[in-house]
């Protein structure tokens, strides 16, 4: 049933009891000619329905598309549809608490969600997990130029290997690409702005998709001698060729447990649903919420049919990044080279996007009162940018501390915290503790919690037995 929407300069916990004519109203409504007062969140959305979901759409997809045929290698297709389909559907659900929430304040941030349902602390939390978990992103998207752009410029030069020149050093690469690329998108005003480099960014994308369709129906399983070069990853070693290119519905194996954070990890977008809700053009509840669905939608399809044909190309060969997998069959493959560019270029342009619900989260908790200024929204993405940066280049060994941040802020913005603020938030004369509502956002809460603690065990588990490990985040 839906929750009746609150009208924007009403009493503090009041509803709109006309749920159906709230949809058709502005957020947070006020009379023609008279100047209403401004908030950080309360802009005049601009952007349109389609930007808003290539927005939305890149700030799903994340490099942990590359890891996907390998998770389902350690799944089985069966089993990896099923576990796909669930946390897609979970994600849906999760983004549908937030905007009842939002419907419900009156405010479109998800800091402000935080300070409405806990006060101080709330905001604080909210603010600090957003950060760390999108400076993580950032940073991993940054990790994939540092290590494939210099192979990129290595092949069109025809060297065979790296010779040493500085433009071939990954760090020097990623300050030249952070300040000629990435700096100037992370200037832009609105996030709206940033719709077409996303729709450039999700077109690279598709066209990785196809060239991995394409790859399919050319390659062939066994390996023939031309390509001696592959050979199966130590936990898929299989000595039967027959056996070894059989597609497999259901696999139980000692990295299934591991895939499970993959799939739960690729459809992480909460920071950025409410800046672009803010920015969404005739803006409403249900109208987001479409912006939504289908954006996870689009990003599911993409996910499957990529882990799918990748691998029904590879089988059990297939590795926890899928264009390695490629280069070995043959480095001089020109497609597989214009693919690894095409994935560059997704990631750069992803980084800005994600950068946004960051210096959100920083002003809300910095400058809560204070209007937009030029000076601090450039000096705060420099500052990010810089910190990213150093993270990327001075720190070596950087994925245990990535899946502890994966494993400890995702399941909080995905299940915990639109959980218990659904709880906190809608008034209990609306909806009592015991409704099915809230029973239903306490399990997703306690769900959250299970993802959590799994995915911390793993990491440890790991840590103790110096396994490492294997597949992406997102």
């Amino acid at each position: 049933m839906e929750l009746q929407k609150m009208n924007g300069h009403s009493r503090e916990d009041g509803f709109d009891g006309l749920d159906a004519m709230a949809e058709h109203e502005e957020f947070l409504p006020h009379k023609p000619g008279v100047k209403k007062e401004m908030h950080f969140t309360d802009f005049e959305g601009k952007t349109s329905f389609g930007m808003s979901i290539f927005n939305l759409s890149n700030a799903i997809m994340g490099s942990g598309i590359l890891g996907l045929a390998f998770a389902m290698s350690n799944t089985g297709i069966i089993l990896f549809l099923i576990l796909l389909l669930s946390i897609a559907i979970l994600s849906a659900y999760s983004i549908h608490l937030l905007l009842k929430c939002a419907g419900v304040v009156g405010i479109r941030a998800y800091e402000q969600l935080g300070n409405r349902a806990f006060g101080a602390p709330g905001k604080m939390v909210a603010g600090c997990v957003i950060t760390i978990h999108n400076i993580g992103a950032m940073s991993s998207y940054l990790f994939i130029v540092k290590s494939e752009l210099p192979l990129v410029i290595q092949a069109f030069l025809g060297k065979h290997e790296n010779t040493g020149e500085w433009f071939l050093n990954g760090n020097y690469l990623i300050i030249i690409v952070s300040v000629l690329i990435i700096f100037p998108l992370a200037l832009m005003k609105e996030l709206g702005y940033l719709g077409y480099t996303s729709g450039f960014s999700l077109s690279c994308m598709v066209f990785f998709l196809i060239s991995v369709i394409y790859k399919k129906f050319n390659i062939p399983c066994p390996l023939d001698a031309g390509h001696h070069n592959v050979t199966p990853v130590d936990s898929h070693a299989v000595i039967n060729a027959t056996d070894f290119c059989e597609a497999k519905l259901i696999t139980m194996n000692s990295q299934t447990a591991y895939t499970i954070p993959i799939l739960a990890f690729a459809f992480v977008c909460h920071p950025e649903v409410l800046p672009i809700y803010t920015e969404l053009r005739d803006a409403t509840k249900k109208r987001m919420q479409t912006v939504a669905n289908v954006s996870i939608l689009a990003m599911f399809v993409m996910y499957l049919l990529t882990a799918l044909f990748g691998y029904l190309t590879f089988f059990g060969a297939v590795e926890s990044e899928l264009l390695h997998t490629y280069s070995k069959v043959d480095p001089l493959d020109v497609l597989v080279l214009c693919v690894r560019l095409s994935v560059l270029v997704a990631v750069t342009l992803t980084v800005p996007v994600v950068l946004f619900p960051i210096r959100r989260a920083v002003l809300q908790i910095l400058f809560p009162e204070k209007p937009f200024h030029w000076a601090r929204h450039t000096i705060i993405a420099f500052c990010l940018i810089f910190i990213v940066n150093l993270l990327v280049i001075f720190v070596p060994s950087i994925r245990d501390i990535f899946g502890l941040i994966g494993a400890t802020t995702a399941p909080s913005l995905i299940f915990i915290l639109p959980g218990i603020f659904y709880i906190r938030i809608v008034p209990e004369e609306q909806e009592p503790l015991r409704s099915r509502p809230k029973i239903q956002s306490a399990c997703f809460a306690a769900v959250g919690f299970i993802f959590m603690i799994m995915s911390l065990s793993f990491i440890i588990i790991d840590w103790v037995t110096g396994e490492s490990r294997s597949g992406g985040g997102h």
